[in-house]
């Protein structure tokens, strides 16, 4: 273990100390094992696979230029997660995909009105996927971090600038659209 003692321990700790001193057959290891959650991380963000490729590449050549200052608080994926998660949304942020402020559409969401129809309807998970991907930006990637990544809400309310209340009322709101939407797929299979 490093000299520094890890309050976290990772199992693959001696290839992230290789990667550490530069070791590039290490960083290749470390790249194989966690690509394709960071792919599907971006994927759901920025809803383009080249782009979110690209997005990906470059968050692994951040990483492995920030990785002395991994301190181990937190699993090594978790950390990859959060530069991934933050590059994916300041692209998103450049590219201006997102025009306007989540914060200038909120609304209260009040807990009556929660679920007016807890009907037990059985989506494949792929469905879901493909629903969320139809989401407009800010809710897609609200209710992506909440459900898929399981970031809290004071944790996204960090990570994109917006209140925890914002984040959760967009969250209740993508759901409440996403719900929507699939039971019309759901009522159109049927007929």
């Amino acid at each position: 273990m490093n000299k520094q003692e890890s309050i976290y321990t990772n199992i693959h700790q001696d290839i992230i100390d290789r990667c550490k001193s530069g070791e590039q057959k290490a960083q290749f290891q470390l790249y194989k094992l966690y690509y394709k959650a960071m792919y599907n991380t971006c994927l759901r963000i920025v809803n383009d696979s080249l782009e979110a490729e690209d997005i990906m590449q470059e968050s692994f050549l951040k990483a492995f230029g920030k990785i002395n200052f991994y301190k181990g608080e937190v699993s090594f994926g978790a950390w990859l997660k959060r530069i991934v998660v933050n590059h994916s949304l300041d692209e998103l942020r450049k590219r201006k995909l997102i025009t306007d402020s989540i914060e200038d559409s909120v609304y209260e969401i009040k807990e009556k009105e929660k679920s007016e129809n807890n009907e037990d309807i059985e989506w494949k998970v792929e469905e879901i996927k493909k629903e969320i991907n139809n989401l407009p930006d800010g809710y897609r990637i609200v209710i992506s971090l909440y459900l898929i990544e399981g970031y809290d809400h004071d944790e996204i309310s960090e990570i994109m600038n917006i209140s925890s209340s914002t984040s959760r009322s967009q969250c209740a709101r993508a759901k409440k659209k996403l719900i929507e939407s699939l039971k019309e797929k759901q009522l159109e299979k049927n007929n």
